[in-house]
């Protein structure tokens, strides 16, 4: 059996993350009360008419701040049973939250006569302060439309055909930001530049002109060579400790030439090794 719990601020997502997990076979629930978890997993596992039951559940702000003080002991008691439990936590910046809700006009949960929707934004992640530290997979909405959400949901959540830690190399362009879910990020602004030759701004690091013309430069391949090295000692030892999901970043000016070009070389050399690996290219549009 499979269970994926979602949370996250509202306005982050979570609505979208359901929709996609019940495209994909899941039975879905919105707004469990957290003190069910573990019956449900309980009934779940003895349901006969799926084989593996894939479930999926919305834990969030709407449950009695009581029950979500104790969400990592009820996520203990689901896991006792033997079940494998994934923590989806989406979330994006106050900016974007108070955005969305203003071009929507959806009234936020925890908004009343006596608080704004900024201090319900900012309230609310104080709530669910239990299930962020419990949070096996966290993607951040901010800079994501609905359909780059919807791949990247797919990508991580249901792309992982073995068990065992996810590994995503994931390239972008620091001009918009560092992606906030990362674990480790690498800052590859001090390679040559493809963009400022004419020839090559057009193409990006997936293009053979590019791959070209990095593989000659000597800077490039020996932070290819440090960055691996680096990789190939510790990420192994993050799968030991238990960890679902590993984002290693690769950062350049605007996340088109150098960062891609390194993500997808990692990606490949680790991909045997490591099993579960997934690249995305964040800025690549």
């Amino acid at each position: 059996m499979r269970l994926i719990i979602v949370s996250g601020r509202s306005g982050s997502g979570k609505s979208t993350a359901l929709d996609v997990l019940e495209d994909s076979g899941f039975y879905c629930i919105d707004n469990l009360p957290a003190g069910l978890l573990p019956e449900l997993a309980e009934k779940a596992l003895l349901h006969t008419e799926l084989l593996q039951p894939l479930v999926a559940v919305s834990i969030d702000a709407r449950n009695l701040p009581s029950q979500l003080k104790r969400f990592p002991e009820l996520l203990e008691e689901a896991r006792a049973r033997h079940i494998q439990c994934d923590v989806l936590y989406l979330d994006a910046a106050d900016e974007t939250l108070l955005k969305r809700f203003s071009e929507t006009r959806r009234r936020h949960p925890l908004t009343n006569e006596n608080r704004s929707l900024a201090e319900a934004i900012r309230d609310e992640e104080e709530l669910l302060a239990p299930i962020i530290d419990q949070a096996d997979l966290k993607i951040d909405t901010t800079n994501l439309n609905l359909y780059q959400l919807r791949d990247s949901l797919k990508l991580r959540l249901l792309n992982k055909p073995e068990p065992g830690t996810a590994f995503l190399f994931e390239s972008f362009g620091f001009k918009r930001g560092m992606p906030v879910d990362a674990d480790l990020v690498f800052d590859v602004r001090c390679l040559p530049n493809p963009y400022w030759r004419a020839e090559l701004r057009d193409f990006s690091g997936l293009d053979q002109p590019v791959i070209e013309y990095l593989d000659t430069q000597n800077d490039v391949q020996e932070m290819f060579q440090d960055i691996l090295g680096y990789l190939s000692k510790w990420l192994p030892r993050f799968a030991a400790s238990n960890r679902a999901y590993v984002t290693v970043a690769i950062g350049c000016t605007g996340g088109h030439h150098r960062s891609v070009y390194l993500a997808e070389r990692l990606c490949n050399a680790l991909r045997e090794p490591l099993k579960n690996v997934q690249v995305r290219h964040r800025d690549l549009v």
